[in-house]
């Protein structure tokens, strides 16, 4: 009995070893089935030019800048002191009467 037992076994293990042997894949080193290895990442984008800025040399003349700021139109002045007035806690007649006189002499 024992005999036939060890026949039988080694019969199965003849006839399912080659069909093991053909499921098997081969992997690289640190291959998985589950995840398989990726191409390699395209190379970085080349550095920014670093360009060294002029500089202003001593016996050189500065053309100044004799342009005044662009002002901001008049209802932008008017909101923003109307804001300015509400933000303060004055009621309507007073904010009225602050806006007039903030909106004409701010810039």
């Amino acid at each position: 009995m024992k005999r036939s037992l060890i026949v039988a076994c080694t019969l199965l293990w003849v006839i399912g070893a080659p069909s093991a042997f053909a499921q098997r894949q081969i992997l690289g080193p640190g291959g998985s089935i589950y995840n398989p290895t990726l191409p390699p990442p395209p190379p970085p984008p080349p550095p920014p030019k670093i360009e060294v800025p002029p500089i202003p040399k001593m016996d050189a003349i500065t053309q100044p800048n004799l342009r005044a700021p662009a002002r901001s139109s008049f209802g932008d002045r008017v909101s923003r002191c109307l804001d300015d007035a509400a933000a303060s806690g004055l009621n309507q007649s007073d904010r009225a009467a602050y806006s007039r006189s903030c909106a004409n002499t701010r810039d």
